[in-house]
């Protein structure tokens, strides 16, 4: 009990030392052509990544339609709702890109 006390009383003494580092001003000195760069990889990690997912989404639709038929209809509805969700990630990736570059 006496070392978990000793863990956490150092842990945060750790971060109230380190608090002086957070006050640093806001000019960051980063280039536009860095911060375009960071965006333009960032923005295209989102993609890829929501790509995969909707490909997954679009892969596991058919196979349920193709075991069950009759739920066509419903799995269709819900596939298109989940793509919608999926694609959202990627648009407000490139939202918070474009406010913050």
């Amino acid at each position: 009990m006496r070392s978990k006390n000793v863990l956490f009383l150092m842990a945060v003494s750790m971060l109230l030392m380190a608090t002086p580092a957070f006050a640093q001003g806001t000019s960051s000195g980063v280039t536009g052509s860095v911060t375009a760069v960071g965006a333009a990889l960032g923005m295209a990690i989102a993609s890829g990544l929501c790509g995969l997912g909707q490909g997954k989404a679009v892969a596991s639709a058919a196979e349920a339609v193709a075991r069950n038929p009759g739920a066509a209809a419903t799995i269709q509805t819900l596939m298109i709702l989940g793509l919608a969700f999926i694609e959202s990630l990627a648009l407000f990736t490139l939202v918070i890109i474009f406010l913050k570059a």
